[in-house]
């Protein structure tokens, strides 16, 4: 079984991260299994991470360390993504 990491970017007082995290919880809690991982990474505790790979802004997300959205997208477009980054590294 195939398992992803998901990281989400966020700054303090950043109120759009408080909803990407809540977002992002939701969707791994409501998975039939436990193929999603996910964490929250303060910019400024690891900003050269998230500088390599990209992060320009808060909240983004990543997958595996490729960064897929720069901005906080609609809790479909997540779910959706999800499921298809999964699909992708299982075949």
């Amino acid at each position: 079984m195939t398992k992803i990491e998901v990281e989400v970017f966020a700054a303090p007082g950043c109120g759009k991260c408080g909803k990407a995290r809540q977002v992002l919880k939701r969707i791994v809690e409501e998975w039939p299994d436990e193929r999603i991982r996910w964490r929250e990474v303060n910019i400024l505790d690891e900003l050269d991470y998230a500088v390599q790979l990209g992060v320009l802004s808060t909240p983004a997300i990543a997958i595996d360390g490729e960064l897929l959205f720069t901005a906080l997208p609609s809790e479909k477009r997540l779910r959706q993504a999800l499921q298809e980054y999964l699909e992708e590294t299982e075949s």
